[in-house]
């Protein structure tokens, strides 16, 4: 492990329901704002839980080359997000890629290598264009309004793209931003539900770690804001119905009286790069990784070990990979989905984990204003936990004046804290799959 390179934080990319980019989702943080309204992409009337944290509204032209335009015909929501999301990581970050030499922001050339430039990606499961689906199956039906195979095959496919698969594949996420950005080094996608940005950010801290890339374009994004995807945590029981009315109250992490989470669509890309590669280019650096940790549930896909086993595991393992111990962390980022189930295990883990200590931490949690987006969850939480690092700043914590007794987390409930935060650890879990993963974050040392 003393030979490992070391990775530092140089470029964040949010898309939240609150903002777009790092400069004003933080502000909105800071300001307590909330992205969960009643939802106006579809008619929500015949669910039971009809808000949802959704994007402002944006054009992707605004984010990719006017060349490479033509491509938003085979982008779905999510591949949407997280183009956008890497194009705001790649400014943020001072890098000149293809994309902004496209889109005539610069001259060039780039002062990327793009060979040594990769990409960890993670995704969910892109849910189908009802709309657009349904329009094609119409015109299969036969005399008597059934589906038939044989219209489909003569006459309803032909109303769908022939790329219309290309949509909605999760590696789609990934292979769209490194054509945009032109980034030749390895690319991975991670399709680990929640705990997929962690994952990703986690494996680009490895690839460049060992070498084999000086920088990474990691996080993930997903769109829950669409009928298939609020159907299934309805279904489970997971979803507040209670809160239509009163949805700026809704998604409450870790509450006494849990009414359940609320789906949200959204996510974020960073940039990672080897230290003197930054260095050597006068990089503005958040902060450094130096620990990641994983663990795996094998008792239940659906449902997390009660004692949060493997959640404890992952936040271990990350700060004896940071070689930190509790005592040395000054900030805590955990998940907080509000899924009733999965808080309290979260919780059992943090207290597993730290014990007493965990209330004397400064700790912040997002969902509380933004919902839980599933693969773009963790990396909206770890760009808000380096900026937070970056600037000493603990935000306040959205939704959790009223917190389970169980729950040793110290939120800022108003005002911003100003603090000394030298270490801080995030934590990302799954809520199907039983995957967990942390990583730390610390300011960098001569």
């Amino acid at each position: 492990m003393n030979d490992r390179r070391r990775v530092v934080i140089t470029g964040l990319g949010v898309v939240a329901p609150t903002a777009l980019g790092i400069e004003p989702f933080w502000d909105g943080l800071i300001q307590k704002s909330t992205g969960v309204r009643r939802i106006d992409s579809f008619d929500p009337s015949a669910m039971k839980a009809q808000i949802a944290g959704s994007l402002p509204p944006y054009k992707l032209g605004d984010y990719i080359p006017k060349a490479y335009r033509k491509s938003a015909k085979v982008m779905a929501c999510d591949i949407k997000i997280a183009v956008v999301a890497s194009y705001l990581a790649v400014r943020d970050a001072g890098l000149i890629t293809k994309c902004t030499i496209g889109r005539g922001e610069s001259p060039g050339p780039t002062n990327v290598e793009s060979q040594r430039f990769g990409a960890n990606i993670g995704a969910g499961l892109i849910c189908a264009d009802l709309g657009e689906l349904a329009g094609a199956l119409a015109t299969a039906a036969d005399e008597n309004g059934r589906f038939s195979l044989t219209r489909w095959g003569a006459e309803g496919m032909t109303n769908l793209t022939p790329l219309w698969l290309l949509k909605f594949l999760p590696n789609m996420l990934a292979c769209h931003v490194t054509i945009v950005h032109d980034a030749q080094a390895p690319s991975n996608t991670l399709t680990c539900g929640e705990a997929s940005s962690h994952l990703a950010i986690g494996e680009a801290f490895r690839t460049i770690g060992r070498g084999d890339a000086d920088l990474c374009i990691c996080g993930g994004a997903e769109s829950k804001v669409n009928p298939l995807a609020m159907i299934r945590p309805q279904l489970r029981n997971r979803l507040n119905t209670t809160c239509n009315e009163n949805p700026e109250r809704a998604s409450q992490p870790f509450a006494a009286q849990p009414h359940g989470m609320v789906n949200s669509e959204g996510g974020g890309l960073v940039i990672l790069e080897e230290l003197s590669h930054a260095q050597a280019r006068g990089a503005r650096i958040y902060g450094e990784v130096t620990g990641f940790g994983t663990a795996a549930s094998s008792l239940s896909w659906v449902k997390p070990d009660e004692d949060g086993g493997p959640m404890a595991r992952a936040l271990t393992r990350a700060m004896s990979d940071a070689q930190v111990t509790a005592s040395d962390v000054d900030l805590v980022a955990p998940f907080g989905s509000a899924s009733v189930e999965h808080d309290a295990a979260e919780m059992a883990a943090w207290n597993k984990t730290f014990g007493d200590r965990l209330s004397e931490i400064p700790a912040m949690v997002t969902k509380g204003g933004l919902g839980n987006n599933g693969a773009g969850s963790g990396a909206i939480d770890f760009a808000a936990t380096a900026v937070a690092l970056h600037r000493n700043t603990v935000p306040p914590s959205l939704n959790t004046a009223n917190l389970d007794p169980a729950c040793r987390f110290r939120f800022v409930q108003n005002d911003p804290q100003d603090a000394p935060i030298d270490c801080a650890i995030t934590l990302g879990t799954a809520l199907a799959g039983g995957q967990s993963a942390a990583l730390v974050i610390r300011k960098v040392q001569e």
